[in-house]
């Protein structure tokens, strides 16, 4: 069985995660979307909320189960034996940052890392940037799926 983890903050999804996690669909038979915990990191959104934005878009995917973790990828993918990282890609310097990632991920595991691009007119959409639309009282909407709502 392929068995992948999507992993993130995801705060918020956006269009961009959208987009690769739909594409990724096709190549596992399951697909982990992973919401990485970091208690030194300050969200927008609560855990609650970027889980509820997630498994509302993927309601009706079966091969999708939303998770959290914290700790290392690498020891969250031993422990649900997943055998892949799936990562998107939106411009040269993810895939710098996103290579050292891997390498050293490999390093440690046996586990490889599976990059996709980001569909063209996705690539500029960034959840720190959907933040700042957000905090700006701009329209966020066309970056986001519709089930990431602000209260």
């Amino acid at each position: 069985m392929r068995r992948a983890i999507f992993p993130g903050s995801f705060d918020p999804l956006t269009l961009g995660h959208f987009d690769v996690i739909k594409r990724g669909i096709n190549l596992f038979d399951e697909l982990f979307i992973a919401i990485g915990i970091n208690a030194e990191k300050k969200y927008m959104f609560s855990l609650e909320e970027r889980t509820k934005f997630i498994e509302e878009a993927f309601m009706d995917e079966p091969k999708i189960k939303v998770v959290t973790y914290e700790g290392m990828t690498v020891d969250f993918c031993k422990k649900i034996d997943a055998n892949f990282i799936l990562r998107g890609l939106r411009n040269p310097a993810d895939f710098e940052f996103e290579k050292a990632i891997a390498h050293t991920n490999r390093k440690l595991s046996e586990i490889e890392t599976v990059f996709l691009l980001t569909s063209s007119g996705k690539s500029y959409i960034s959840s720190s940037i959907v933040r700042d639309v957000i905090r700006n009282g701009g329209d966020y909407t066309g970056l986001v799926p519709d089930t990431v709502v602000v209260k």
